[in-house]
């Protein structure tokens, strides 16, 4: 049975900028995207070389702890979780309404970025209600649980006010602006449940415009003119616009969703998919098509969405999973689905590109497995780095019971195990 066990700072010296300086881990006999298998060498949370098996070890037998045996396993930039909803997270098993109450938010919060990062993700974007029975508390729990997980994932809050136009979206309007100057880093939001989403959509732009801040709107629009307006109006925005989970485009004709995609590249919108579904009605599990959007131009990422929730009760949580669904079901290439969740997921959440080279940030992950599609069959085998160490491994035992078939094909027996 799987058990993932994050790995907190424990008597690591600290780096100028306060950070855990882990010093230098030697990842041996990793296998590539490309084929090649090398030994990473990691220092101060970055790739210091690259180099052919044996390589860098030349000299004194390196330190316990500072070398990690990575035979037998693919080594890839670490993904990311673009779209979280850390405020309604593990809340599905509970009687009656989700608590609201701080120290409940802050431990679903906490718990979720955990089992995230358990599958891989090192950073996460959670969108956070503000306003309404909430007030700013949520935001005030999650931000509380993005500090106490420094040093094992990064977490970037999104504000979203429900209502912002009318008498009614002043008090919207107001939270939202103390919800940044609380020290949420994107404003967000939904402008489908306001009476006059244009509306909304103008007051969102206008206070990310003050601050300076990326915008992260949910959408699920039928009307095509509608993400056709949303497109115009987010065009040129800095340092950018995020659009999820768009699954209408799905039930569009073809010339209209062929002609909105154009739009949304056109304006350098970033169209975040989630292939699990939830995040809205639970009879919403449509994906927009993501291959029409590709070709378009638009980035597409892919997130998980809830995570056991009312909308999305066996939520997982895992990147992995994401990008197996955009390769089984929406014909994408195994490296173009795990891009979606990696490369562009970090490129919506505004970080730093990450390769397997030297000089690139050392957020990496190893799953068991020789090829990337290997991975993306939901290998539970995972040894997760952030900033040049380990913050989390997962270990899997596959056993077969004695049998002549067994023994003929050459698998483990009983007593005998694999690691998937």
């Amino acid at each position: 049975m799987p058990d993932s066990q994050p790995h907190p700072p424990s008597g690591t010296p600290a780096s100028p900028d306060g950070q855990p300086d882990p010093g230098t881990l030697l990842l041996c006999g990793a296998r590539l995207m490309d084929g090649r298998t090398v030994d990473v060498r990691l220092g101060r949370g970055r790739i210091e070389a690259v180099g052919t098996v044996g390589s860098l070890t030349a000299g004194p037998a390196p330190a316990p702890g500072t070398r990690v045996d990575l035979g037998g396993y693919l080594l890839l930039p670490a993904p990311v979780e673009p779209h979280a909803h850390a405020d309604t997270a593990l809340s599905a098993d509970t009687d009656g309404p989700v608590s609201y109450a701080p120290e409940d938010v802050q431990r679903r919060a906490t718990e979720a970025a955990l089992l995230q990062l358990g599958h891989g993700a090192t950073a996460s974007r959670a969108h956070v209600r503000v306003g309404d029975v909430q007030g700013l508390g949520s935001l005030a729990a999650v931000l509380r649980a993005r500090r106490s997980l420094r040093g094992l994932a990064e977490v970037t809050t999104v504000a979203m006010p429900r209502l912002l136009t009318g008498a009614a979206g002043a008090d919207g309007l107001a939270m939202l602006r103390d919800a940044l100057k609380m020290g949420a880093s994107v404003v967000g939001g939904c402008p489908d449940l306001d009476p006059d989403p244009t509306g909304y959509v103008e007051a969102v732009l206008e206070v990310a415009s003050e601050h300076g801040c990326p915008v992260d709107l949910h959408t699920d629009a039928a009307d095509p003119a509608r993400l056709a307006r949303l497109a115009a109006m987010a065009g040129g925005l800095r340092p950018g616009v995020t659009l999820g989970p768009c699954a209408a485009l799905a039930r569009l004709p073809a010339e209209s969703a062929a002609r909105t995609a154009d739009q949304l590249a056109a304006a350098g919108v970033t169209v975040v998919c989630l292939p699990q579904g939830g995040c809205g009605a639970t009879d919403r599990r449509d994906t927009p098509p993501v291959r029409l959007l590709r070709a378009a131009g638009v980035r597409v990422a892919a997130g998980s969405g809830t995570l056991r929730d009312v909308s999305n009760p066996v939520g997982r949580g895992d990147p992995l999973e994401a990008a197996y669904l955009l390769a089984s079901r929406h014909g994408l290439r195994p490296e173009e689905a795990y891009d979606a969740v990696s490369a562009s997921a970090r490129a919506a959440l505004g970080l730093p590109e990450v390769r397997v080279e030297a000089g690139f940030p050392a957020d990496l992950l190893a799953v068991r497995g020789g090829r990337l599609a290997d991975a993306l069959s939901l290998s539970y085998s995972r040894i997760v780095i952030h900033r040049g160490r380990v913050v989390a491994r997962t270990s899997a035992v596959r056993e077969y019971c004695d049998s002549a078939a067994a023994e003929g094909l050459g698998l483990p027996r009983q007593g005998r195990s694999m690691s998937p």
